[in-house]
This record gives C-alpha cells, sequence and structure tokens, in this order.
C-alpha cells in the first residue's frame, strides 16, 4: 500500500486526539475558576527562562556598569588599587552605595591577582555579590492562620503585592484572607476588593476613614472562625490624622500579638527600586517600628538603579524576600541571590562586545 494513503486517516487521529486535551484543559480552566482559583498556565520554553527574564530586567543596570568597568580596563598601566578605586566608584554610581561598595570591593580585591583579566573581575564581583546577598530559606506557614503584615508607603505597589502574594499562596492550596486595614486611602479597600475576587481570597474590610485597628481585630477572627490559613494584613502608608504613621504601625502589631500567639509571623517592606538609595532610609524607620523581617522590593523592572539591592540588604541585614519584575501575578518572584547576582555581574562572558574573550589588562602590581 502507498504510504500517502495513510496520511489522511493519521491526520483525522490527530485532530480528535488535539481536540480531546483541548476539551480536558477547557474543563480544567472552569473548574478552577469556579472553585475561585487562578487558572495556572503550563510551563513554557518563555517561563522557564527566568533568569533571561531578571537579565532583561537589570540590563540598564548591568549594561551601565559594564561600559564603566571596560573603560577602566581599558586604561593600561594602572595600578592595581587605582583599578579597585574605579570598580567602587562606578558601583556607587550603580546605585550600591558607599559602605557596600567598599565591602564588596574590599572581597573582591582578595581574590585578584596581577595581571588583571576581565572574566576574573567579572567572576569575582558576581561571586561575592550573591554571598553578600544570601540568606536562608524564607519561612513558610506553619501554623492556622499565618499572620503576615505588609508595610510601606504609599505608592510602591504594596496593595498588588498582597494581591499577588494571595495568589501564590492559593495555586499552594492555602486558603487566604485579605485584611484592609489601610483605612486613609479611600481607594486601597476597593483595589484590595478586586485583587481578592480576582484570586479567589475572602476579604474583610470596614467603611473608609473607620479605625485600621478594629479592621485587624475583625480580620483576625474571621480568620479563626473560617479556619484560614494566611492572612495578609494591608497597611496604610499615609495618615490624613495627627496620629504619625509609626505610632499607628505600632498599634495594629500590638493587636495582632494580643489576638493570636507568635503573630505577626512575618512582616514584610514593600521598597520601590526606582527610590534607590532612599529605599533604605524608609526600611529603616519601618524596622524601628515594626520590626521588619523581609523585604519586597518592586518596580525592579522601571529602574536603573538595581545596585540598591546589594545596598539593602548589606546595610540593614534583611533578607529580601521577592522581588517585581513585571506586571503580571507570576512577575513577583522569591529572591534568587546567584540568580541575581548573575543577571547584575554576569557580563564577564560579554568579552565579545569588547572585542575579545578573556582579555587580560596589563597593570602594575601593588607597591611593595
Amino acid at each position: 500500500m502507498d504510504t500517502t494513503e495513510l496520511i489522511p486517516g493519521v491526520i483525522a487521529v490527530l485532530a480528535v486526539i488535539g481536540g480531546a486535551a483541548g476539551v480536558v484543559l477547557l474543563r480544567r480552566v472552569r473548574r478552577r475558576r469556579a472553585e475561585g482559583l487562578p487558572h495556572r498556565t503550563p510551563a513554557t520554553p518563555a517561563m522557564q527562562g527566568a533568569g533571561a527574564q531578571l537579565r532583561s530586567v537589570l540590563a540598564a543596570t548591568s549594561r551601565r556598569f559594564r561600559a564603566q568597568l571596560e573603560a577602566i580596563l581599558r586604561r593600561e598601566g594602572q595600578p592595581v588599587e587605582q583599578v579597585v578605586h574605579e570598580v567602587e566608584e562606578a558601583l556607587i554610581a550603580a546605585d550600591v552605595g558607599l559602605p557596600t561598595a567598599q565591602a564588596l570591593v574590599s572581597r573582591v580585591r582578595q581574590t585578584l591577582e596581577v595581571p588583571l583579566e576581565r572574566d576574573a573581575l567579572w567572576m569575582a564581583l558576581q561571586r561575592e555579590a550573591a554571598a553578600l546577598l544570601s540568606t536562608g530559606p524564607p519561612p513558610v506557614p506553619t501554623v492556622r492562620p499565618w499572620v503576615v503584615l505588609v508595610t510601606g508607603v504609599n505608592g510602591v505597589g504594596k496593595t498588588t503585592t498582597i494581591g499577588k502574594l494571595a495568589a501564590r499562596h492559593i495555586a499552594e492550596g492555602r486558603k487566604v484572607l485579605l485584611v484592609a486595614a489601610d483605612t486613609f486611602r479611600a481607594a486601597a479597600s476597593d483595589q484590595l476588593a478586586v485583587w481578592a475576587e480576582r484570586v479567589g481570597a475572602d476579604l474583610v474590610r470596614h467603611t473608609p476613614g473607620g479605625d485600621p485597628g478594629a479592621v485587624v481585630f475583625d480580620g483576625l477572627k474571621a480568620a479563626l472562625a473560617r479556619r484560614v490559613d494566611v492572612v495578609l494584613v494591608d497597611t496604610a502608608g499615609r495618615l490624613h490624622t495627627r496620629t504619625p504613621l509609626m505610632e499607628e504601625l505600632r498599634k495594629l502589631r500590638r493587636v495582632v500579638e494580643r489576638e493570636i500567639a507568635g503573630a505577626p509571623h512575618e512582616t514584610l517592606l514593600v521598597l520601590d527600586a526606582t527610590t534607590g538609595q532612599n529605599a533604605i532610609t524608609q526600611a529603616r524607620l519601618f524596622t524601628e517600628a515594626v520590626q521588619v523581617t523581609g523585604i519586597v522590593l518592586t518596580k525592579l523592572d522601571g529602574t536603573a538603579r538595581g545596585g540598591v539591592v546589594l545596598a539593602i540588604r548589606h546595610q540593614l541585614g534583611i533578607p529580601i524576600r521577592f522581588i517585581g519584575i513585571g506586571e503580571k501575578i507570576e512577575d513577583l518572584r522569591p529572591f534568587d541571590p546567584g540568580e541575581f547576582a548573575n543577571a547584575l555581574f554576569g557580563g564577564g562572558g560579554d568579552a565579545s562586545e569588547a572585542g575579545g574573550a578573556a582579555a587580560v589588562v596589563p597593570v602594575e602590581g601593588p607597591s611593595p
């Protein structure tokens, strides 16, 4: 038999199989919607290339730093200490900050040899940055309810972050309750309500202008009654009263401590990466008030100041839990120190852009 005669039949069979698969996928989507869960799109090569996405986000910072570094290394005959000093200045320009730049360069200097190699310098920066950023694994809910206070000034993406965190917990099978304790910003409660409906979370809120402490109290009571796994509390970022913001946040923390033993189990501070070194000042103030245990750094995709991540971790000692690199729910990602350092300083392999691989730079050794 001519094999070409089999082709129409094979195509028909494949069409039936494909149609059946489509029906199964559609049923899964409808079931998840009925259960209030976000549809989880199957992993694609684009989604799996998370490292590439992060490199793209940090491209502006990395490109600027790389250009400065290449300019430094092209000037032959410089003493090693001069090269190291100029690398430090390039780090400061990338918003790493003076204390952190000095600490990082000090670590790198101990590993450099003469003559300097471009790739060796890049690898040393990458390695020491990853070590500086390293931290233990993030806490996972071990009690019910697991209460998380989410703090930050207005405009940093706090409410959006809460919605995305809720989506992550729900995708992992947890029941989530959102508490709209930012009663001083009229739109905050409505925005949180939209996120609750979108991701399938419960919501407790009062009328605008109400007592935030009362909202938190009712939210925790509801969490206990409904056997909620995770409670995410949205807090004020600015007050329109005479009560200082930090005092109001301390009050909310006391309410949580009184109602749930051992809570809050985590206090996250949301910072806007585009504010650069100002983010460190904010972090210090919030840490003094509410004992921040983790940082969420948003809008990393909209800044050339990616080096501030190093400064926050080094100067404050607070672990970075998540970074925001886009608008999608999945763009709020757990922070990976090695992946971040590779995206920021992994440009040593791009030596071809500067005219060759593993270039050796003649420099003068340290003075005796």
